[in-house]
């Protein structure tokens, strides 16, 4: 066959447009997104024409290839999943949900026109914000806060109005990487500052910091350790220490990262803790413990909370209104003693996760998943070693942990889970508050797509020759 030949079965792409089982991604991924793929798919089918004389291109199989294309983009959208994972605040997993009652109650500030920078009173401009300063301050008992996209945002705001120039004392042991490559080190330098270090990996005392003290530096920094935890021969001052060691009122600047507003959750500070031990400003995430949206928040003294507001990069980082109705009203929700997830999570009854999980394994099928003892954790940088009893499923998978886990992701609400000695586990902490018929429907449709899969392996094991594929 000519090329001519062997490409002639490769449809036009419009005529691929007007399919209607094509024509369904419009809604989804767009029309234009839609026809870039369908382009895609059969230019790779006219490579492998041009490239291999032996192949002819088939318009079946060119249709089936776009809609397996196109299913593979559909998937990429940003959709509700069921989280079984046990994490709390799963970061890949968007980390805290927001309550219906805060998503409801910001709605109409996000359809329509919001007085997000406009003074109502005065008629003028004003500052942008809303209530989320005093309210987020008035949780951090500071004098004042600022909002701005996420806690990463807010640690290099602060340190590149402050420290730009001059020196940051860090403890060693407090230089850390969190995911994605994210370095105290870097962010020091670059909001230009210099970076000092204190004592030793795991051991600081107040008189390191103070030797560590000259004519350039411009504050100390505290890091939240989010994502591992010293034990055994460790020790290192308490942030009022710390405060009280910095001469000529230098400031203490907190990374506590968490968000942790509340006491009784192992390896946690409250934010409040450091404004009382006297640190000048705490920068913490709106996404973890506080059960809100991405946001960074920065409080502690009003005169350096102006200083950061006045700053370029803050234009650069300051939230749009979605995130500000969003916090506001989860702020309102805390400050008037309601708990975010992580907050109820912990203290959860174990009891009432087994009801759960009961009510799920009775539309299983019989004998396919036992309720077993799990170890939950609170996730997001918080407690990095620490967990808290729960509840799960034990599934036997009818083909292999990792092929039911696959279809359970596939699943029209895909559902998130773990594998254990080959078996799939569905931790129920974090599926609280979910439909139980609906967490039910996923696990039997990810059951009868792995069963499917394992027959149809079977059955092609059944008919290919003992010695298919050996020569004598």
């Amino acid at each position: 066959m000519d090329i001519s030949e062997r490409a002639s079965g490769i449809p036009q792409v419009e005529r691929l447009l007007a399919d209607d089982e094509i024509r369904a991604f419009f809604p989804l991924v767009s029309r234009p997104l839609a026809a870039r793929t369908v382009s895609a798919a059969l230019a790779a089918e006219r490579s492998r024409a041009l490239a291999d004389p032996a192949y002819r291109a088939d318009p079946t199989v060119c249709r089936a290839s776009v809609l397996s294309a196109l299913r593979a983009l559909e998937l990429k959208r940003l959709r509700p999943v069921m989280n079984g994972t046990g994490i709390v605040l799963n970061t890949n997993l968007g980390r805290s949900p927001v309550s219906a009652e805060a998503w409801d109650d910001a709605r109409g500030a996000n359809v329509g026109y919001a007085a997000v920078e406009y003074d109502l009173a005065a008629g003028k401009r004003g500052s942008r914000g809303g209530l989320c300063g005093e309210l987020a301050a008035t949780l951090a008992g500071a004098e004042a806060a600022l909002v701005v996209n996420n806690n990463a945002a807010g640690v290099l705001l602060a340190l590149s109005a402050i420290a730009k120039g001059r020196d940051v004392l860090v403890a060693r042991g407090e230089q850390v990487q969190i995911g994605g490559g994210f370095r105290v080190p870097d962010v020091l330098e670059l909001a230009g500052a210099r970076f000092v270090e204190v004592g030793t990996t795991n051991i600081v005392d107040t008189d390191d910091y103070r030797r560590a003290v000259g004519s350039d530096t411009a504050c100390a920094l505290i890091v939240h350790t989010a994502n591992f935890a010293l034990r055994g021969f460790c020790s290192k001052p308490s942030p009022a220490e710390i405060v009280t060691a910095m001469p000529d009122g230098l400031p203490v600047i907190v990374d506590q990262g968490s968000g942790c507003y509340f006491d009784g959750l192992p390896g946690e500070a409250r934010v409040r803790s450091y404004i009382d031990a006297g640190c000048a400003l705490v920068c913490f995430s709106g996404d973890k413990l506080l059960g809100g949206p991405q946001a960074g928040i920065i409080a502690g003294r009003a005169d350096l909370i102006a200083k950061l507001a006045r700053h370029p990069l803050y234009r650069a980082f300051r939230p749009g209104k979605t995130v500000l109705s969003l916090l506001e009203r989860v702020l309102v929700e805390r400050l008037n003693g309601e708990g975010g997830p992580a907050q109820a999570a912990v203290s959860y009854p174990t009891d009432e996760l087994k009801k759960l999980a009961r009510r799920i394994r009775g539309k299983l099928p019989k004998g396919c998943a036992v309720i077993v003892d799990t170890k939950a954790a609170a996730g997001g940088g918080s407690g990095p070693d620490e967990v808290f009893d729960s509840i799960g499923l034990s599934i036997a998978p009818p083909s292999s942990a990792g092929a039911l886990l696959a279809a359970l992701r596939k699943a029209p609400t895909p559902l998130v889970g773990l594998v254990r000695d080959e078996r799939v586990v569905i931790d129920m902490i974090t599926l609280v508050g979910e439909d139980p018929a609906a967490v039910t429907e996923t696990l039997l449709w990810g059951l009868e797509r792995s069963a499917s899969l394992r027959a149809r392996a079977d059955r092609l094991s059944a008919a290919t020759p003992p010695n298919a594929g050996h020569q004598a």
